[in-house]
């Protein structure tokens, strides 16, 4: 057995070089010479049904499939979770994993289900004899009660401490914990819990707990579309708190834009041992402060370059919209620098000063190309993390941005914020059972083995699939061509094209033919 499995290895190792060169070869530095006919030259061309061979465009949906079993996520929620009297014929899970595996393979709604019930490939290479229709779907949203949505959240965070465990020391230095709300709009009338946002928009208004060092989303509640951005988040972050202690990281760090600076959670947060960066709003009396210290008080803040030139430096292209602005004699607002400060500031509902650092923007207003005003803005960052410089303090509430490119892919990519179903509740359901696909994706990359001689390039790997995004993620390890071959005993999934991430996908595979060990 051991001997076949070598050989095995070794075959699909020499099948991968292979197809690398070819496309190589392909794609190799040529001096064409003109040529008379246009590249597609393709014509005489057939279409015929096969009888035998099947294939399935979404071939890579067997390798989350077969990393879901291997770390329990389908066994715990048919534990955990009863909503179904019944199972006639499905559980739980099939119905958690029918809407997270649609958004896998793009699905855009809960109709396009109907597509994945329709074929047969897809239902064998999943071993189904059937699937839930998007009725059916919609309907166990609905069934679905504020205590079950807490459930399942839990759930999925307790197979997400399985994987956790499984990553190297390093990861377990520090945990970023960042919270925000988005508005989700939707252009129902009828569908309970929706409101009127802050800008006019009508939806509702999730909030969204993350783990900025992986981009997980840890906790997802869904609001009205009229509540504030920060309700029910300090919750939240205890619980975030409390998962990541359980998971084993030495130190944790809280960070929010300005809704999220609850002053009466933060002596709380600083007893006990938490670090926090918040925006703070730029009330008169800070703005007060700000422009009494000395000039002597202030340092120039240096931002460093956003990329290096790994080539060489290009002469940049005209700004087409700086000249219509000018031109037009739009109003333009330009940064011309930017100085940091701090001093310690005792928010209303705090008994102990904490660190205020302050960031100044002089900015120049223009209109045309005559200038109108010389302006100065201030932006204020309550913070505990006294290690930090005032610069990193500023850098580090910056980089709470990611976590609205998370945001995006939520809404965007997974679109687990389409709001298909009609009421708070169920629409709540439905966006935590959407975003398990993110997860997935994240679980996958955390997973990739980095051992061995090859370990640094296998970190990079790993960090390059956790980066990556969602629809960068389907086209290279989902959307991939194979034919299905269903035995008695197996179900074989045989690729059918390459792509230069299929050397990771297979040790992805490999990874996963072993129960995993915590």
């Amino acid at each position: 057995m051991k001997k076949r499995k070598t050989e095995n290895a070794r075959l699909r190792k020499q099948r991968i070089r292979n197809a690398r060169r070819r496309i190589q070869h392909r794609l190799r530095d040529i001096e064409w010479a003109p040529q008379d006919v246009p590249m597609f030259k393709a014509r005489n061309i057939h279409y015929e049904i096969a009888e035998r061979g099947h294939g399935l465009a979404y071939g890579g949906i067997g390798l989350l499939h077969k990393m879901v079993r291997e770390i329990g996520l389908a066994e715990a929620i048919d534990k955990n979770i009863e909503i179904l009297k019944l199972h006639l014929p499905y559980h739980e899970s099939d119905h958690i994993l029918n809407i997270a595996y649609n958004s896998i393979m793009d699905g855009t709604c809960l109709e396009d289900i109907e597509l994945r019930r329709n074929d047969e490939v897809f239902l064998n290479a999943l071993g189904a004899q059937r699937i839930p229709d998007p009725t059916t779907a919609g309907d166990f949203c609905r069934r679905f009660q504020e205590e079950h949505i807490e459930t399942l959240m839990q759930v999925i965070n307790e197979v997400r401490l399985q994987v956790w465990r499984r990553q190297p020391a390093k990861f377990f230095e520090e945990a970023i914990i960042e919270g925000d709300g988005t508005i989700a709009p939707t252009t129902g009338e009828c569908k309970e819990g929706m409101d009127i946002s802050y800008d006019g928009i009508w939806g509702y208004h999730p909030l969204v707990i993350s783990l900025a060092n992986t981009q997980e989303p840890l906790f997802l509640v869904n609001r009205s579309g009229n509540r504030p951005s920060h309700e029910g988040a300090a919750a939240r972050f205890d619980q975030a708190v409390e998962l990541c202690r359980r998971a084993g990281f030495r130190a944790i760090k809280l960070r929010g834009d300005t809704d999220f600076s609850q002053a009466r959670y933060l002596d709380r947060w600083d007893e006990l041992g938490v670090k926090f960066i918040f925006g703070f709003d730029a009330v008169l009396p800070l703005r007060t402060i700000a422009e009494g210290l000395p000039a002597s008080a202030w340092r120039r803040l240096v931002r460093p370059p956003k990329y290096e030139v790994k080539t060489e430096p290009r002469q940049r292209p005209e700004n087409v919209k700086a000249r219509i602005v000018k031109e037009r004699e739009f109003r333009s607002i330009h940064l011309d620098s930017e100085d940091v400060a701090e001093f310690e500031y005792t928010p209303t509902h705090c008994k102990k000063p904490y660190r205020m650092v302050v960031c100044r923007k002089n900015l120049t207003i223009e209109r045309g190309v005559k200038e109108i005003v010389d302006d100065i803005r201030y932006f204020f960052y309550i913070n505990n993390d006294r290690a930090l410089s005032p610069d990193e303090v500023v850098f580090e509430a910056n980089d709470r941005c990611n976590q609205e490119n998370l945001i995006a892919q939520l809404k965007s990519g997974v679109r687990s914020m389409k709001m298909p179903v009609d009421n708070l509740v169920s629409n709540w359901a439905y966006m935590v059972m959407a975003s398990l696909a993110w997860s997935l994706k994240a679980w996958l990359a955390l997973l990739l083995p980095a051992q061995g001689r090859w370990r640094e390039k296998h970190s990079e790997e790993k960090t390059t699939v956790l980066r990556m995004e969602f629809k960068k993620f389907i086209d290279t390890f989902v959307r991939i061509p194979a034919q299905i071959i269903k035995t008695r005993r197996r179900i074989v999934y045989r690729l059918l094209a390459w792509n230069p991430f299929q050397h990771i996908f297979l040790r992805a595979v490999e990874a996963f033919e072993h129960p995993l060990r915590c």
